[in-house]
């Protein structure tokens, strides 16, 4: 390995992945390393803000216009959004399995531009945050390594319920209909996808995997406290961290009566993704209006077409990581990357999730007791202020949280993986 080891990410084009990938990054940079990000077209320019090189690929032909960063799947999300408020099992045929698609034809599309990225630099490792395979890595790269930033029931075990089904441990009645199911709709798209990743070099797919677990690095990114119990323990190559939060420099100024007001300051975030539900978002700011609370909203790409109340301030992007360490609880749709920094800030939370892992990630902060999951359409306001009470009431479930919060704290993931990350690729 050169003095100075070039380090690449690979995350999948969404801010989640990005930002932890990013965190990682900023650990290695003061180190010395040589971090380049491989990212979509649509991201040009805003890895090279924060001081990173970036290589820029595509997962389809190029759009007619220009594209917001993301916008393929914030397109995607919006056009099968009608499919979140069916039952996960019925979601299977409805959304994940198109949404599998695309991720995978993506992945076919890109194939040969991301052998030319790996033979031009040469990585002493690649790191990829992605849900399906890009075969470039396996049959490329001299090193590779993988980070799971979603639920870790995408690591399958008997022990854990169903990756995408939201289903609680401690009942396991639905799992065996459930992975009949996903083996009914996802079963073909596996053995199309497997045959072609064998064919451009990679090794086979592990059963009902469409990515592989790297001989070399294996993060996952969850609180000890929340994890699951396995029944097969993880290898050697796996690691947990924790949490993993990225440094946002600066400050944030908030309006006077949000910053002093009266009541608990309460954050409001349905993702990148989710937020552009705007029904949605509007019918959850009208519930909050009369709450004795104050409320910071992060308005997402449809900012313009929500309207927030006198208790409420918000904009289309807020710095989360700034904004988050002042407030008491957060309302989130449950992605990964929210409910991790949940846990590493000591918030509690209600969750209203809305696709892919969110429902996992709902069922187990609800299970364990860390917050409140609520169904996401059928909710009532009453339903929505009564667990705000209760959660924000519950002084045994706020030390709880405030000592996850310093353990994750005084060991931070994104060092811990930067320091695997860097294991990894000198041995």
């Amino acid at each position: 390995m050169a003095a100075k080891p070039t380090v690449v990410f690979f995350p999948e084009g969404a801010y989640g992945p990005t930002n932890n990938c990013v965190g990682i990054g900023q650990v290695l940079r003061e180190r010395g390393a040589r971090v380049v990000f491989i990212v979509e077209e649509s991201f040009a320019g805003s890895l090279e803000a924060q001081g990173f090189e970036e290589r820029l690929m595509r997962l389809g032909p190029p759009p007619a216009t220009d594209e917001a960063p993301g916008q393929f799947w914030k397109d995607f999300i919006a056009a099968t959004s009608p499919e979140f408020r069916k039952p996960t099992i019925d979601q299977l045929e409805t959304f994940i399995a198109p949404t599998m698609q695309a991720l995978v034809d993506g992945a076919r599309y890109v194939d040969d531009r991301l052998c030319a990225i790996i033979d031009e630099l040469d990585p002493d490792i690649v790191i990829e945050d992605n849900v399906c395979c890009f075969p470039a890595l396996p049959a490329r790269a001299r090193r590779w390594g993988r980070i799971v930033s979603c639920n870790p029931a995408e690591i399958t075990d008997p022990a854990v319920p169903p990756v995408f089904s939201g289903y609680p441990t401690a009942d396991r009645t639905g799992w065996a209909t459930f992975w009949e199911a996903y083996d009914a709709q996802l079963g073909p798209l596996w053995s199309a996808f497997d045959a072609f990743v064998q064919d451009r070099g990679a090794p086979p797919l592990p059963p009902r995997a469409f990515i592989h677990e790297s001989p070399h690095l294996n993060l996952y990114l969850y609180p000890a406290e929340a994890d699951y119990a396995r029944e097969r323990p993880l290898g050697s190559t796996w690691h947990r961290i924790d949490t993993c939060v990225r440094e946002d420099s600066g400050e944030t100024e908030l309006p006077d009566h949000i910053a002093s007001g009266s009541g608990s300051l309460i954050y409001l975030s349905l993702g990148s993704l989710g937020s552009a539900d705007v029904a949605l978002m509007q019918r959850l700011c009208d519930a909050l209006a009369d709450t004795p609370h104050r409320y910071i909203v992060s308005k997402g790409p449809q900012a313009d077409e929500i309207g927030l109340h006198p208790n409420q301030w918000g904009a289309e992007y807020l710095p989360q990581p700034l904004l988050m360490p002042l407030c008491d609880l957060v309302i989130t749709h449950g992605g990964n990357n929210t409910a991790t920094e949940c846990f590493h800030h000591g918030l509690p939370m209600v969750v209203l999730p809305l696709f892919w892992d969110q429902y996992d990630n709902a069922s187990r902060v609800d299970e364990l007791g860390f917050g409140v999951r609520l169904p996401t359409y059928e909710w009532r306001p009453a339903d929505l202020t009564s667990a705000l009470d209760r959660l924000l009431d519950d002084t045994r479930l706020r030390d709880r949280m405030q000592k996850i919060s310093a353990r994750v704290k005084a060991n931070p993931g994104r060092v811990r993986a930067a320091d695997l990350i860097e294991r990894a690729a000198r041995h």
